[in-house]
């Protein structure tokens, strides 16, 4: 097993390590096919000796599996597809004991349709207590037969759905993801509770998915391209709500992530203010394409968002929503968009490959906090699911168009000669692993100084144990065109060369970690990254 390391108490999240879990495909503990806690018990000690610092768990509550969990029935009660709550409380208590502590989801803005209060709702009349909960309304025309307004959704697909007594009800995702109405005392009194019910158990932060997405104009105006403030995105009442939320956590010294996708940044850094989140994700950097004038006006534009605030940034090469990282990188169109998936999109591994372990190590040597999602250590392609097997709906209200999100979903492989990789034990897994999964498996890749897995356990360590990585200042340094050079405290210096030649190293004392073996003459080879003492 591997030994435990220590937690710090203040401030721990400012340069924390964070791995973050997708249930139902991390690990099978009762070979049912599908992901559990007990597997994710199971593998703790893999986790310890990669060197993370937290884990942050996907929605793990009953919940009917619309929206990959993020449609929640019952914030209080462990899906039984995954365990028990005694089975998170187990896990959360493990893993601290191994120096690991546990981020849960929250999805504020909507719960499942089969969540009780939105039963009530479909069985009490318009203009009910009940119904005052969500944002039901009658329609337009004539006879009410057209939706409130004209709203987009976050999918694809329509935002408003007709019930029996001629009422409309609001969701931005799928209908059977009712919006919640942000504006009704009981709402905002029920999550506070929720965040308790979860501290109290010992979890240190949440993540909070949609986060600006809560609070919705009362007279629902329909949308119109442009025009400001936008009827549902980054309200300015969703702040107090943030507000109340932070002096809850602060009871337990709890931490809070936020999903925050906006292009302001000025508005952006309004959730980071000191009574607000502790820190959000980075979308700009997990988008941007691999380019290094794009890359330093991201990572600049990051660090000039948080500075007014004083919070730490967060770096994020890929998570449960968007194209894995080996092949995105290995694709022309290096970036990511969501209107721009599409099937059959050809790709080039080994270069992505490349990419990626370079880009580990740019992020690594970052200022702020970093997020791995599972899977990323091993190197894991995007996988074309069958069409046949796809679950998404993103797929399904695309009418097809879009390939969903399942290939980056696809069940961790653990053990080569095992049946399913040894995901499970004998039951096929709830998405199918393709041909040659096996081939990444971790107890190969464990036993590999060259693999994907070695880089990451040796930069985490690095990062652990090096003064001058984590949180603090970053100095741009002179380079070529083409590639990225910084340097931390400490004389710590990291190089990436993102260009088309091989360039020279700065002087330097050491080498610390590179991403791949440079040339014979010492030089840094092309999508290669280099930590450096100097």
């Amino acid at each position: 097993m591997a030994a435990p390391h220590s937690i710090p108490t203040e401030d721990w999240w400012r340069d924390a390590v964070i791995y973050q879990v997708y249930p139902r495909s991390f690990a099978d503990g009762d070979g049912d096919g599908t992901g559990d806690l007990a597997g994710v018990r199971a593998r703790l000690p893999y986790l310890a000796e990669l060197g993370v610092d937290a884990v942050w768990f996907t929605p793990w509550y009953v919940s009917p599996l619309v929206d990959g969990g993020y449609d929640v029935a019952d914030y209080r009660t462990i899906d039984p597809a995954f365990g028990t709550l005694g089975d998170a409380e187990k896990l959360i208590a493990e893993a601290r004991e191994l120096g690991i502590r546990t981020i849960v989801d929250i999805v504020p803005n909507h719960v499942s349709d089969q969540h009780a209060w939105f039963r009530a709702a479909l069985a009490a009349a318009p203009g009910s207590p009940e119904r005052e909960l969500f944002h039901f309304r009658p329609g337009r025309g004539r006879n009410g037969e057209l939706p409130p307004n004209d709203w987009p959704s976050q999918f694809s697909g329509a935002t408003w759905t007709r019930v029996p007594d001629g009422e409309w009800y609001l969701h931005l995702f799928t209908p059977e993801q009712p919006d919640l109405n942000w504006a009704h005392p009981l709402v905002r009194q029920e999550h506070e509770d929720v965040l308790r019910f979860w501290f109290e158990r010992g979890v240190s932060g949440v993540r909070i998915d949609s986060a600006a997405l809560l609070a919705k104009d009362p007279a629902l105006p329909d949308f119109v391209e442009g025009v400001d403030p936008h009827p549902y995105i980054d309200l300015d009442e969703l702040h107090d709500v943030y507000r109340s939320w932070r002096a809850v956590a602060d009871e337990y010294e709890g931490v809070f992530v936020g999903e925050v996708w906006l292009p302001d940044a000025e508005r952006f850094a309004r959730y980071l203010r000191p009574d607000e989140l502790h820190t959000a994700f980075n979308f700009s950097f997990l988008a941007c394409p691999w380019d290094a004038g794009r890359l330093r006006r991201s990572i600049d534009g990051t660090l000039a968002e948080h500075a007014p605030v004083g919070a730490p940034a967060t770096w994020v090469l890929c998570n449960h929503d968007v194209t894995r990282t080996v092949t995105r990188y290995g694709r022309q169109d290096t970036g990511f968009d969501f209107a721009t998936k599409a099937f059959g999109t050809p790709t080039d591994l080994a270069v992505g490959t490349r990419r990626a372990r370079a880009a580990a190590l740019l992020s690594l040597a970052l200022p702020g906090s970093a997020y791995i999602y599972q899977g990323e250590e091993l190197g894991l392609p995007e996988a074309d699911i069958p069409l046949d097997r796809i679950q998404d709906p993103m797929h399904f209200r695309s009418e097809g168009a879009d390939p969903g999100r399942d290939g980056c979903r696809v069940p961790m492989p653990w053990s080569a000669d095992a049946p399913y990789s040894g995901f499970g034990s004998s039951q096929e897994p709830w998405l199918p692993q393709p041909v040659g999964w096996a081939s990444y498996a971790a107890d190969l890749q464990a036993a590999d100084p060259g693999s994907m897995l070695t880089l990451y356990r040796r930069a985490l360590r690095l990062r652990r144990e090096t003064p001058g990585l984590g949180d603090g200042p970053l100095t741009w340094l002179a380079a070529p065109d083409g590639v990225l050079a910084f340097a931390r405290a400490e004389g710590v210096v990291c190089l990436t060369n993102l260009s088309e030649t091989a360039v020279e190293l700065p002087a330097h004392t050491a080498v610390l970690l590179a991403s791949g073996p440079l040339t014979a003459d010492g030089e840094l080879p092309v999508d290669t990254a280099v930590w450096l003492r100097t």
